[in-house]
């Protein structure tokens, strides 16, 4: 019965109590220190909740990677995006956000903030998702996010493996959107927190169900799509967020079979973190012929 209970309504239970942490801390004026506990609350629950009722239990196996991945973590989302482990991209906004008053552009700041946050991930979304799909398809691009698809296991720790390159790329076409649209910083803070969160929830190694959530969030069923080493399924499902732009764009996928277990890259990846870092600068001029 709690076994069903966790598959079914961990998912979104978990954004749920994230939210209203954050949304706390807003009230009270300490964003920040709110989403530092929740996303600590999140990882320590998926942590146990990995190996409680795991998804694949090969993915519990040591992949030797955990070290490169915290460190992968700390340099894209600590040095790039300007803040600790936790803190992600919200630490840069308070620099590159206009001041708070009248503001700019075209956003109408006098709705509802709950609106406001929706709209701002949608249209962030659109961003972030040809971030993604540029860089699997254009191949410069394509050695930098191949070290977060290179890991051959799925869980929480693996969230921030991304070559920092990467990762501000994606920054920059997903928040340039909304600074062009003079969007205020409270939006741009929620979508750092909701990116992070969701985040964590897709790659973490829980078994879940998801049913219609897959058509509206990403999900941890849709991702384990996208790291297939099979490219017409493994080059789908881009969102970071949302799945609204895979939806126009036709490349949501979610067949009702079980994901892959055996995930990856073809190209040999080096193990170690230095070597990663530098691996993707080698060899820009080759033609990818598969992931």
């Amino acid at each position: 019965m709690i076994y069903k209970l966790l598959q079914n309504y961990s998912w979104p239970l978990l954004l749920i109590i994230c939210t209203i942490i954050t949304a706390v801390g807003f009230s009270y004026d300490h964003p920040v220190v709110a989403f530092n506990v929740a996303y600590l609350f999140l990882a320590v629950t998926l942590f146990f909740l990995e190996r409680k009722i795991p998804f694949e239990l090969k993915w519990q196996e040591n992949d030797g990677q955990t070290f490169a991945n915290i460190a992968h973590t700390l340099t894209s989302k600590g040095v790039v995006q300007g803040l600790v482990i936790f803190g992600g991209v919200i630490g840069i906004t308070s620099y590159i956000t206009p001041l708070e008053g009248e503001g700019y552009g075209i956003w109408p700041r006098d709705w509802p903030v709950v609106i406001q946050i929706i709209m701002g991930l949608v249209a962030a979304e659109f961003g972030l998702y040809w971030a993604h799909r540029i860089a699997h398809e254009f191949y410069p691009l394509w050695r930098f996010h191949a070290i977060h698809h290179s890991v051959t296991r799925l869980w929480i720790i693996n969230t921030g493996r991304f070559h920092f390159v990467d990762s501000l790329f994606s920054i920059v076409l997903g928040i340039s959107i909304l600074l062009a649209l003079g969007a205020p910083l409270e939006v741009v803070t929620w979508l750092s927190a909701v990116t992070a969160f969701i985040g964590m929830l897709t790659h973490c190694n829980v078994d879940m169900k998801f049913k219609y959530l897959s058509y509206i969030f990403n999900t941890p069923g849709l991702h384990r799509w996208h790291h297939s080493r099979v490219l017409r399924e493994g080059n789908t499902n881009y969102g970071e967020n949302l799945m609204i732009w895979d939806q126009v764009f036709k490349t949501w996928f979610n067949p009702p079979e079980r994901p892959p277990s055996d995930i990856g890259i073809a190209e040999a990846m080096p193990p170690k973190f230095t070597q990663q870092l530098l691996w993707p600068f080698k060899g820009l001029k080759k033609q990818r012929s598969v992931k």
